[in-house]
């Protein structure tokens, strides 16, 4: 832990609190950006094989986001001991987490060998689409322990304050992953032909070097390796409230997908659009939420109870700086950042509908990001869960639901959106404002959580 000033409040430089936001953004960047690189592979094989990429990469990635709580339930945790000067301990967290993960992960690959060809089935609603999407699903669930332990491996890293390893690990096994992948769809430089298969193969192979070395990382660690039954049974109780945040997003994100669906091609298609451009701002986000989540935990693991304030506060105001920075990039590029997506003159209709309210949203996302990640490092996720479900269900999924009955169109759903980052940014700036999360030391993560409800 960096010295104190006199205040009390960690010495924590502006390039400190961005040496671990940058690689933080790294690491989530990296992922969406190989997968672009995967369905540009696959694409090639025909609309059949990117069909049933697209359904398999759906399930696989709905089980995976569920259990987030593996990475950044553990950075609250370890980031307190690390806090403290308990580094041991800290890293022990990581190899409970890792337990954790290996246990749920190889629940998850029996059960959807189990359930692969039902749920494939249902989702495509065409059997040649639903076949091929199992036949890359069976092979990608074996991914699914390599994805989990991974994710207990940035958790805990980014707890002690290293963003470095984790962007390195990921990247390592992304790079072979992307040398695999054309070779064995396409059978390149002699390499066998597997097609749809070996796009799931080469996803494998990444993944288990990535998750090889964060195991590697825990051996070398030196701490005793055996599972600790009380520590995991924290986890999953912190787990619990986080998995219930996950699903309030994918309920409401869904439902806006549904409906705007139901209002024609071009409705849906200018929503996707605007939607994965929110997703690239919610990344670059949630890079500097990581790095609150980090320090705050570490600051009151420490018992700085007042410079964890600071630093909240601080972490904020660069977050909703930045927000607005990205606000005022979107609206000079108005004209030209929708037309390189598409030259529809109905999408882009559609698109401009949306367009004004995912600028207005930024500087408030930037407020809402970094809070979260302040209250998630101090281990307030029960106060999390229960403000994203009341935000979900009075604002976003009533406006969505309103949208299709009174045909308001993208209008309403990004209506809902707006008053569900609103409200989200009332709840967490009340409760940033009472202090109430700031509980000290590093034993007090499941008294916060009990505290507020959990």
């Amino acid at each position: 832990m960096q010295s104190s000033d006199t205040s009390g409040a960690p010495a924590v430089s502006g390039r400190r609190i961005l040496g671990l936001a940058l690689p933080a953004l790294g690491v989530l960047a990296a992922e969406p950006l190989y997968l672009l690189f995967d369905i540009a592979v696959v694409g090639r094989l025909g609309a059949l094989a990117l069909a049933g990429l697209a359904i398999g990469g759906l399930v696989l990635a709905q089980v995976s986001t569920q259990l987030t709580f593996l990475s950044y339930g553990t950075t609250a945790r370890a980031a307190r001991l690390h806090g403290a000067d308990r580094h041991d301990d800290a890293i022990q967290e990581g190899v409970q987490a890792t337990w954790l993960a290996v246990g749920v992960g190889t629940l998850i690959l029996v059960i959807g060998q189990l359930l692969a060809v039902p749920v494939a089935g249902v989702i495509a609603g065409d059997a040649e689409i639903a076949a091929a999407a199992v036949s890359w699903l069976r092979i990608a669930l074996f991914g699914a322990p390599l994805i989990l332990v991974a994710l207990a491996g940035n958790g805990w890293m980014r707890g002690v304050q290293d963003t470095i390893r984790p962007l390195r690990y990921v990247v390592t096994g992304l790079a072979l992953s992307a040398l695999l992948c054309p070779l064995l769809v396409h059978g390149l430089w002699g390499a066998p032909r597997w097609e749809l298969a070996g796009s799931a193969v080469a996803n494998v192979a990444g993944q288990l070097v990535a998750a090889t070395l964060f195991v590697v990382a825990l051996l070398r660690a030196g701490v005793p390796l055996r599972p600790r039954r009380r520590v995991i049974l924290a986890q999953l109780q912190l787990g619990r409230d986080l998995i219930a945040r996950s699903l309030a997003f994918q309920a409401c994100f869904l439902s806006a997908a549904a409906v705007a669906a139901r209002f024609g091609a071009a409705a849906v298609a200018g929503h996707q659009v605007v939607l994965q451009l929110w997703n690239f701002v919610t990344l670059t986000l949630d890079s500097l939420a990581i790095a609150a989540q980090a320090l705050v935990g570490a600051a009151l693991g420490a018992g700085e109870r007042r410079g964890a304030n600071r630093l909240a506060w601080r972490i904020t105001a660069w977050s909703a700086l930045f927000g607005g920075v990205l606000a005022g990039l979107f609206l000079l590029g108005r004209s030209v950042i929708p037309a390189l997506f598409t030259d529809d003159t109905a999408v882009l209709d559609q698109i401009d509908i949306a367009w004004w309210f995912f600028i207005a949203i930024m500087p408030f996302a930037g407020v809402v990001f970094a809070l979260d990640g302040v209250l998630l490092g101090a281990g307030d996720a029960a106060f999390l869960r229960n403000a994203t479900l009341t935000a979900a269900l009075v604002g976003f999924l009533p406006f969505i639901w309103l949208s299709l009955a009174f045909d308001w169109g993208l209008g309403g759903i990004w209506t809902g959106l707006t008053v569900f980052i609103v409200l989200r940014m009332i709840a967490v700036v009340w409760r940033t404002l009472s202090g109430r999360w700031a509980v000290t030391g590093a034993d007090r993560q499941v008294r916060v959580h009990d505290e507020t409800g959990g």
